[in-house]
């Protein structure tokens, strides 16, 4: 406010000064237009002075000027230079986080809103193969050409990684976590997991070595004891406990081993045949029945059909993980309980229910409760017979159809296992069916 008050005064002794001069020689009004000329003349060389500064010199001390255009040139140089440090820590600031991706081992990939090539750290080149600045620009999918990563990466649901084997080592496994930031922009690592990816398969061959070979003794034993208990009247009676005892700790052996077995092949085998449409209501009455026979009437076992709609996939494997949810909850749930098989759309897709009224889990065990040989009560599960692969199996089998497993539990209101399937996975029943339903 003060220097445009002080312009303003300047304005008026210009025009006023030089009327009065213009007034005494008989031409006032040529008087007025010279002050009006000379004062936008100060101006026109004012901002001639800051269009030569700004173009020319934009690094130079501003150009010295006379009222508001002193303050004008004072706050732009003051602004200039407040910019300049800004813009200085900035590119620090990137000098360093590039600096620090570059000494990570991990690949660091930064793409833009469309998915093309930004950044990459030296990881990055020697993981995926990218070259600098040759590549820049492309499209990541013209590199990472794996149908799983181009369905991973347009899905956009990044919550679980992607391990696939590097684009140009094939003796290398790299797991990819990909995050979106920014407008869509979005940031993709990549570990090289060999090593875990060697152990875990030494793992599983180890299990299944071993389980292999646990058959045949086991069957040995089993044979010889069945013998053994069938002559029981010949037997001292002494060692009548003994025998039935050794019994059923070899029966359980041979769950344990057949558990194994089946759980290494669901993680090892790789091969899928073409999915076949499941009549699931029969499944589900075949399932309800087994139950029916090993609780012994002990448990109401419900069947409630929502849907006549098929599932696409292999009907022994989701035979053996409908039965382990519905077996676990007769075992683990005191008798008298009601234990509810349902199926029934579910969103887009469709699910299977195993849902029980017993004493329900604390879900701090929730997270775990897939895990393999993990137990809620081990004493109980024990005592039961379990395994603790039974969920792990569950787990697995629904991988294998591109399911998931939804548990919801609290102590003293039951347990609720729910296989969610995706809509490319349900089929509409056949017609015949239909219309015989409907008949």
């Amino acid at each position: 406010m003060y220097y445009w008050t002080n312009e303003l005064w300047r304005l008026a002794y210009l025009v006023i000064g030089l009327g009065a001069l213009g007034w005494l020689l008989g031409a006032p009004g040529w008087g007025l237009a010279a002050g009006l000329g000379l004062y936008v003349y100060l101006h026109l060389r004012h901002l001639r002075a800051l269009y030569v500064w700004l173009t020319q010199h934009p690094h130079d001390t501003p150009p010295v000027g006379a009222g508001v255009w002193g303050d004008l040139f004072d706050r732009l140089y003051k602004y200039q230079k407040t910019q300049r440090q800004s813009q200085a820590r900035l590119r620090d600031i990137i000098r360093r986080v590039q600096d620090s991706c570059e000494a990570m081992r991990d690949a660091v990939v930064m793409l833009d809103r469309h998915g093309d090539l930004e950044w990459w750290n030296s990881a990055a080149a020697q993981m995926l193969g990218f070259q600098t600045p040759h590549d820049r620009g492309q499209h990541i999918t013209n590199f990472l050409r794996d149908p799983s990563f181009v369905a991973y990466f347009n899905a956009r649901d990044y919550r679980e990684p992607l391990t696939l084997a590097s684009p140009i080592r094939d003796d290398v496994t790299l797991q990819y976590q990909v995050t979106l930031f920014g407008d869509n922009e979005r940031l993709v690592m990549a570990r090289d997991i060999s090593r875990l990816h060697r152990l875990e398969q030494m793992r599983r061959d180890f299990v299944a070595n071993v389980s292999h070979e646990l058959r045949t003794p086991l069957t040995v034993l089993t044979g010889y004891l069945e013998t053994y208990l069938d002559q029981a009247d010949q037997v001292p009676p002494r060692w009548q406990r003994g025998l039935g005892q050794m019994q059923e700790q070899t029966q359980r052996m041979q769950n344990l081993v057949e558990d194994l077995l089946l759980l290494s092949k669901l993680e090892t085998d790789q091969t899928r045949d073409d999915p076949a449409p499941m009549d699931m209501a029969t499944l589900l009455e075949n399932i309800r029945d087994d139950a029916a026979n090993l609780c012994a009437g002990s448990h109401e076992i419900a069947l409630d059909i929502h849907t006549d709609h098929c599932l696409l996939g292999d009907e022994g494997e989701m035979r053996s993980a409908v039965s382990n949810l519905v077996f676990n909850a007769v075992r683990y749930t005191p008798p008298g309980s009601t234990v509810t098989l349902r199926w029934k759309t579910w969103k887009e897709g469709a699910a299977v229910e195993v849902e029980d009224d017993g004493d329900g889990i604390d879900p701090v065990h929730l997270p775990r409760l897939t895990e393999r040989f993990y137990r809620v009560d081990k004493g109980r599960s024990a005592a039961n017979g379990g395994t603790g692969l039974g969920l792990a199996i569950v787990k697995h089998v629904l991988l294998r159809h591109d399911a998931h497993l939804d548990i919801d539990s609290h102590p003293g209101r039951g347990a609720l296992f729910r296989c969610v399937f995706p809509a490319t996975r349900v089929h509409a029943a056949p017609a015949e069916r239909r219309a015989v339903g409907n008949s």
